[in-house]
């Protein structure tokens, strides 16, 4: 079992909810794979509008929901945002992404840092998205967070985990802190790769909604993120230059 924020789930396996071909592979994809937390943005799936066949879907889902304030490119925009979730929602759990490139969709770390030392002295639990930057991981932490939540590669390429060394640096110099993967898995692979580093849970999304059949491929990533972490715990041998 995984504690995460004193809640026990099973699955390490988080699921994002946008760019899905049906509101009905959607909820297929989230069953099949025994996803137990789901992410959703108010600002790009209009769940506000509780009469839409999409949020009426998501209510229906045995998930804990992770609201977040994707879109967002200042602190204003996301603290606002996040109070509209906290309500909609009925959560104080809120992934933080405020935006400072449009080309990569890289987050602002100097609005994150902002942005979360807001949230934190309102009562929420902050899920910062960020760069796998160590500095701004320790601004962070010494605000009070207890999840960080490092890009493997930019939301939606797919290139999986470009700076291995720095997300292993991260992992090695907060061991008792909650390490969540969040954006550029592109395969169950990458999956694997990040749960062997002793990542304690991966989120994606572009990966499971734009595969050819996307629920397959979330059952893929359950078996992935559940592979990774058995490797993870059982000790993997260390490589060697002789045979």
């Amino acid at each position: 079992m995984w504690d995460l924020l004193g809640q026990k789930f099973k699955s390490r396996f988080l699921l994002g909810t946008s760019g899905y071909p049906s509101p009905e592979i959607l909820k297929k994809s989230v069953l099949d794979s025994e996803v137990e937390i789901v992410t959703m943005s108010l600002r790009r799936s209009g769940a506000m509008s509780e009469g839409t066949a999409f949020w009426e879907i998501l209510k229906e889902l045995p998930v804990h929901f992770l609201p977040n304030t994707a879109g967002c490119h200042s602190v204003k925009e996301a603290v606002t945002t996040a109070h509209m979730a906290r309500e909609v929602f009925n959560t104080n759990w809120i992934k933080l992404e405020i935006i400072g490139d449009d080309y990569n969709l890289q987050p602002d770390p100097f609005a994150l840092v902002e942005g979360t030392k807001i949230l934190l002295e309102e009562g929420f639990e902050v899920f910062p998205y960020m760069t796998d930057d160590l500095v701004l991981a320790e601004k962070l932490v010494g605000l009070g967070v207890r999840i960080l939540m490092p890009w493997a590669s930019p939301i939606g390429s797919g290139k999986g985990l470009i700076n291995e060394y720095a997300l292993k640096t991260l992992r090695n110099r907060f061991p008792d802190l909650n390490l969540i993967i969040d954006a550029g898995i592109g395969k169950p692979s990458h999956a694997v790769q990040a749960m062997e580093l002793g990542y304690d849970g991966v989120l994606l999304n572009s990966a499971v909604a734009l595969a050819t059949d996307p629920i397959q491929m979330a059952i893929a990533f359950k078996h992935a993120v559940q592979a990774g972490k058995n490797a993870y715990n059982a000790g993997m041998m260390q490589s060697r230059n002789l045979a």
